[in-house]
């Protein structure tokens, strides 16, 4: 993997001549923009910076500033600038262009989204905490939207990933909840009207539109339409925009989430586009931790035995949300040999043995 170098800070002035009332608060950060990360897709190096043949995203590595920071400004001719943050309980916030990050962070990760045949030469940033915002509550969101399945194996996901046979992913119409390839940063929880659930991570944007994060209140677009309903279900559903997407595609079905056709067919047991029910898990507070089960998935039970039904999948690196821990069969994974079995949602469990990064759970 390519490092990202080190950022370039401007700090306050030396020690001694200025007091905290006039200390800077303000950080200029260079993006050495040739330095991307393997997590990045579409993009090339050139002799004077990058340059993208297809729609392409750079992304580089995680940033640990000095000050917490919870807006920004930035300046990159010939792409446009997501900016997100680590919570402090490792969780990350949406990925933004807008100036603003959902909370206070002390460490920032940036993303360069450019179009087809365009090219960037440099890239910099102002990150700054601005004492007016207020950090909204956190909540867990849940929407019932459509769900149809997404197919095109042998394509390429937004974030790179090549789809293959039985694929266990989503994909949700804005690039603020899409996750870097290879990861589960933003994953959702997807249950059916059978009772079933998947776990999968976010992986590609659609359909329909690329900015429409329908969860979030304000949203990039269509900010008349109320929280949870999709663009594509109002023009669907009621001749909304007169019954176009961003594009103006005349808009077929109300879909709001577009499913792997693993996800579709074996977490969930579907057969056609069906409602479902979907929590952002990024979005709900607590204990998590990411399911490890390479070139596999992971069987959630209704029970902490492998003797107890099968009622829904999590893919691989998907992120689970940790309600609480308990004791069952001994079961050897990716993380060892253990008893502890995670209850992920109500009547849902997984055995620990296949989940890293689990801290602070409460006892079941």
């Amino acid at each position: 993997m390519r490092r990202w170098g080190v950022f370039a800070a401007i700090a306050v002035g030396l020690a001694g001549l200025a007091t905290p009332a006039q200390a800077r608060t303000d950080y200029e950060l260079d993006v050495p923009v040739a330095e991307y990360s393997t997590q990045s897709t579409n993009i090339r190096a050139t002799a004077d910076g990058i340059a993208a043949d297809e729609d392409g995203m750079a992304i580089y590595s995680p940033t640990e500033l000095p000050m917490q920071v919870n807006a920004f400004e930035a300046d990159a001719p010939g792409a446009q600038v997501d900016v997100r943050g680590r919570l402090p309980d490792g969780q990350w916030t949406e990925w933004t262009d807008n100036g603003q990050l959902d909370e206070p962070v002390s460490t920032v990760q940036v993303r360069l989204v450019l179009a087809k045949q365009s090219e960037v030469r440099g890239a910099r940033l102002r990150l700054r905490h601005d004492p007016r915002r207020v950090t909204a509550n956190a909540r867990a969101l849940s929407y019932r939207v459509y769900a149809t399945r997404e197919g095109l194996v042998g394509g390429k996901t937004a974030n790179g990933h090549i789809i293959v046979q039985r694929d266990h992913f989503a994909a949700l119409p804005s690039r603020r909840g899409l996750a870097p390839k290879g990861s589960g940063s933003y994953t959702v929880q997807v249950c059916a009207g059978n009772g079933r659930c998947a776990w999968a991570p976010v992986w590609d944007v659609g359909p329909w539109n690329t900015r429409d994060d329908y969860w979030n209140q304000p949203r990039q677009e269509w900010n008349d339409l109320p929280r949870g309903v999709p663009q594509a279900q109002a023009a669907y559903q009621n001749d909304y925009n007169a019954g176009r997407d961003q594009f103006g595609r005349d808009v077929r079905n109300p879909a709001g989430i577009d499913l792997g056709d693993g996800t579709f067919w074996d977490g969930l047991k579907l057969t056609g586009s069906s409602w479902v029910t979907v929590t952002y898990l990024w979005t709900v507070p607590g204990p998590f931790g990411y399911v490890h089960t390479p070139g596999d998935t992971l069987n959630v039970r209704g029970g902490t035995s492998s003797g107890t039904a099968v009622v829904g999948i999590a893919g691989h690196t998907a992120q689970v949300r940790v309600e609480c821990e308990t004791r069952g069969e001994v079961v050897t994974g990716s993380q060892g040999t253990t008893d502890g079995w995670l209850r992920i949602a109500p009547g849902k469990f997984v055995s620990k043995a296949y989940v890293s990064g689990v801290t602070g759970a409460a006892t079941c």
